[in-house]
């Protein structure tokens, strides 16, 4: 086999040709606008609205959790200040509605006592008044149904179990989810009987 050096010069003419057009790859944009940071040609607000926008079309994010992303990517305080409180401005950022809707959805699908929950949505950086606004209608008996709902699924895979087992398998879940000795107490002797 011969290589047509008339060939091999023409692809790379080709290659240069195609290669001409394109932009430098360091100058192509990275995920969360990384490289708008680095480049003194670029407006930083701009740069750090696109990183918080990127992040807000997965899921709501509270103040504190844009704030931290920003802080990561270096985004200047003064810069995420001002892009944060825009985006609370025009509604895109809005704390109280997150602790609503974060209280409902970890209700429903874990089960969660009050107390999980304030601590959850303290470590989302939200404020005491709308995490207790949050809460408002997470009482003893929300609590209580939730802890019940719990144990009744967990309890069909142990029926070959022992009751005493059960017992302390059920009780461990509840305490890991929050819940004071008081509902646990209730919803085993309502579940288990006596």
């Amino acid at each position: 086999m011969s290589i047509d050096p008339q060939s091999s010069e023409r692809r790379s003419e080709v290659g240069r040709a195609k290669s001409a057009g394109r932009p430098r790859a360091s100058s192509w944009p990275q995920p969360d606008g990384a490289t708008g940071l680095h480049d003194p040609d670029a407006d930083a607000q701009s740069v750090a609205r696109a990183i918080a926008l990127r992040r807000l079309t997965t899921r709501a994010y509270t103040r504190h959790e844009l704030d931290q992303a920003l802080q990561a990517k270096n985004v200047a305080p003064d810069v995420t200040e001002a892009v944060l409180d825009r985006l609370q401005e025009v509604g895109l950022i809005n704390d109280a509605s997150f602790a609503l809707d974060w209280v409902t959805s970890r209700q429903q699908r874990r089960h969660l006592s009050r107390r999980v929950l304030s601590r959850e949505l303290q470590a989302k950086g939200v404020d005491r008044s709308d995490i207790d606004r949050a809460l408002d209608d997470v009482g003893f008996d929300a609590e209580l149904t939730a802890a019940r709902d719990l144990v009744e699924r967990r309890r069909t895979a142990m029926n070959a179990l022992p009751r005493e087992v059960q017992y302390r398998r059920l009780a461990g879940l509840l305490g890991r989810r929050g819940f004071d000795t008081g509902i646990i107490t209730r919803v085993l002797a309502d579940v288990l009987g006596g």
